[in-house]
């Protein structure tokens, strides 16, 4: 650590960022498991990682740079290999006629600082940059790497040996898979198709094509994908699913797979689970400060069911994780039941559902109550018995959370209704229901602002929901200023960077109950719950639009499913 415990200490107590308390057990933390003290802040959200850089650059007296927001030209990131950018913790993210720039997690690095001077003559200016962005930012590097691909698919093309055809295949899918992480992509689609086989990543909920190769190949990547996966690779005509490890940029990465015989070959998806890409808090969701206060009060209660509800893809996992980090604390035992389990949670007591076994969410969920726990998590509730058991688990003193597939908050209670549950169990136990869809995030680096569109204009006039909430905010329909990414380095030409969740989060109330025991439709529920404060997820989304944080045709395309 470039700074001193006890300076830390007087740059975040003192001024009251931190309690005496947090800071004293967080340095406890970090002495017993070795880790770094701003490394055990952040994981407790205690700090945000850039507040925490701002703060100890200024009580060193060194200037801050946040890399994900410099536009770093290819030249630039070059005056660094990147093998020593990796060791160093380094990177050169500016440079004119006489000063090269640099982000450096220790800027009292004399040696490395003098070395690249002597290499380019120039001075060199130190700035502090956090572990994590720089370490997110070596993605840079990862340009090479589709023409490490193309050299290979052109060599496994021509006349040479089966040994180096193998030895070339495990080259392709490791580097497949790494083009994949550096590109953010949360999952790797190799799709055959009548001559070709295509590569698309997902990236923030949309697939790009990425690269076109041979049918012959597909065999090769088949076979080495399916010995990762410890899958029988004479089988050919029956779905199949595994996972594992391979490591990058300091970090293991999860893959699950998934297998199935289509009418040109068979398909394969492979999801990329990186707990590291995956650092952010509830906080940082995109809750507003009502609804993130509603989330608080019901984690808060003893006993209960909290719901996270909409369609896949939505990021309801990412937010039962974060509530569960939240509640995760010595006095509670939790217990929860996945499939998969995504991410292990320390000191939480996770169990893989597994057909194989016979163990389901209903039979692990009978299991884990026998366990003592306080706080129980069910991966999705799908079925009626594992809806009866949830509930009675709520009425019995223990705080359930769950996921259900549902369009919005109000439509979660019929689909209870449609599997059995009787009314009076749904609204003595429900005490949350959290509806959400992610957008994508207009990139920082380009954004720009601009007066609405005629074609935009359009839109919201023939939308009755739009112009009502535009009414209520007392909007100028004509004149909105609006915001979108013209496309750089950053966010690969698209405009956009990143997701963010829009959220409408329903909080039971009494009335609420009344209409849930007389089996009101969902229209009523709904129409209920927004005139007892409820923010619709449209919006929430129309908000961050005005924000800047998203596009009107990002929050169109998932509200309107």
């Amino acid at each position: 650590m470039i700074i001193s415990a006890k300076k830390l200490e007087e740059a975040l107590v003192r001024p009251g960022y931190i309690s005496k308390d947090d800071f004293s057990s967080a340095v406890k933390e970090a002495k017993k498991t070795k880790k770094d003290i701003t490394d055990v802040l952040i994981d407790r959200e205690l700090i945000k990682d850039e507040q925490l850089g701002r703060i100890i650059a200024e009580a060193l007296g060194f200037p801050f740079v946040v890399l994900s927001k410099e536009k770093i030209k290819s030249n630039v990131l070059r005056i660094i290999p990147e093998l020593v950018a990796r060791s160093r913790n380094v990177i050169a993210f500016s440079e004119d006629e006489n000063t090269i720039k640099i982000g450096i997690t220790n800027p009292k690095d004399l040696e490395i600082i003098h070395n690249i001077e002597k290499k380019t003559g120039k001075h060199v200016l130190p700035y502090l940059a956090t572990k994590r962005d720089l370490r997110k930012n070596l993605t840079r590097y990862k340009s090479k790497i589709k023409e490490e691909i193309k050299d290979i698919i052109v060599s496994l093309g021509s006349n040479i040996s089966e040994e180096e055809k193998n030895k070339l295949n495990i080259k392709l899918v490791k580097l497949l898979l790494e083009y994949g992480y550096y590109n953010r992509a949360s999952d790797i689609h190799v799709e055959p198709h009548e001559s070709k086989v295509v590569v698309r990543f997902r990236i923030d909920g949309i697939l790009h094509k990425v690269i076109e190769m041979p049918k012959n190949l597909l065999d090769y990547i088949l076979a080495r994908i399916k010995i990762l996966a410890k899958m029988k690779t004479d089988e050919h005509m029956s779905a199949q699913d595994g996972k594992f490890q391979f490591r990058v940029n300091e970090e293991n990465i999860d893959v699950r797979v998934s297998i199935i015989p289509v009418t040109k070959g068979e398909n394969i998806v492979m999801r990329l689970l990186s707990a590291q890409q995956r650092q952010i808090s509830l906080q940082n969701l995109g809750l507003s400060s009502d609804d993130l206060d509603k989330i608080k009060r019901a984690i808060r209660l003893p006993y209960g069911m909290i719901l996270v509800v909409g369609p896949t893809g939505s990021g309801k996992t990412t937010t039962i994780y974060e509530i569960l980090k939240k509640l995760n604390t010595k006095e509670v035992h939790i217990s929860t039941i996945e499939d998969p389990v995504e991410y292990d949670i320390e000191g939480i007591s996770q169990i893989q559902v597994n057909p194989k076994t016979n163990l389901t969410f209903a039979k692990g969920l009978r299991a884990i109550v026998r366990q003592d726990p306080d706080i129980i998590m069910v991966g999705e509730i799908r079925d009626p018995e594992t809806a009866n058991i949830a509930i009675n688990s709520a009425l019995t003193g223990h705080l359930i959370l769950s996921t259900m597939h549902a369009n919005n908050s109000a439509t979660t209670f019929p689909r209870l209704l449609d599997m059995g549950i009787e009314p009076f169990l749904i609204s003595s136990t429900i005490n949350l229901v959290i509806a959400q869809r992610l957008v994508r995030k207009v990139c920082e680096k380009c954004r720009f602002s601009y007066t609405i569109s005629e074609e935009e204009l359009l839109i919201i006039k023939k939308d009755k929901n739009i112009s009502d909430i535009l009414k209520a905010k007392n909007k100028d329909i004509n004149s909105l200023t609006l915001y979108k990414g013209k496309g750089c380095e950053i966010c690969a030409g698209t405009g956009y960077s990143g997701r963010i969740g829009i959220f409408e989060v329903l909080e039971m109330t009494p009335q609420l109950k009344k209409l849930i025991i007389n089996k009101s439709s969902s229209d009523k529920i709904l129409k209920a719950a927004k005139r007892e404060g409820m923010t619709t997820m449209l919006e929430d989304g129309i908000d961050k639009v005005f924000t800047g944080l998203t596009t009107l045709s990002e929050v169109l395309r998932v509200t309107k499913l």
